[in-house]
C-alpha cells in the first residue's frame, strides 16, 4: 500500500512572497531507491509516483482523498508562523 505524506507547504526563502502558502500538498514516500542510469549517469527509478504532488486547499481535503482512495498517509503539522518585530533602531544598540 502507497504511503503519503500531507504537509502546508513552506514560504519561498528566496522571496518576501507567501503566494500559495495556505494551500495543502500530498506526496508520495518513494517506492523504491533510485539508481544511476548506465547511459546518462542520472538518478532515476521507475517509480512514477515520485512525479506527482496534489494540491488541496484544506487539510481535511486531503485527507479525504486518502480515505477515498485507501492510501496510508501522515499529515505534517503547519510550522508556527512567528513574527519578529523590530525598529530600525534596534540595528544601533
Amino acid at each position: 500500500m502507497p504511503t503519503a505524506r500531507i504537509f502546508q507547504r513552506p514560504k519561498n526563502s528566496m522571496s518576501s512572497g507567501k503566494a500559495l502558502t495556505d494551500r495543502w500538498q500530498l506526496e508520495f514516500a518513494p517506492a523504491e531507491a533510485k539508481r544511476p542510469d548506465p547511459l546518462t549517469g542520472w538518478a532515476g527509478s521507475g517509480d512514477t509516483r515520485d512525479q506527482l504532488r496534489l494540491r488541496f486547499p484544506t487539510c481535511e481535503a486531503a485527507i479525504a482523498y486518502c480515505e477515498r482512495e485507501g492510501l496510508a498517509f501522515s499529515v505534517v503539522p503547519a510550522p508556527e508562523k512567528t513574527l519578529k518585530l523590530q525598529a530600525y533602531a534596534d540595528n544601533f544598540k
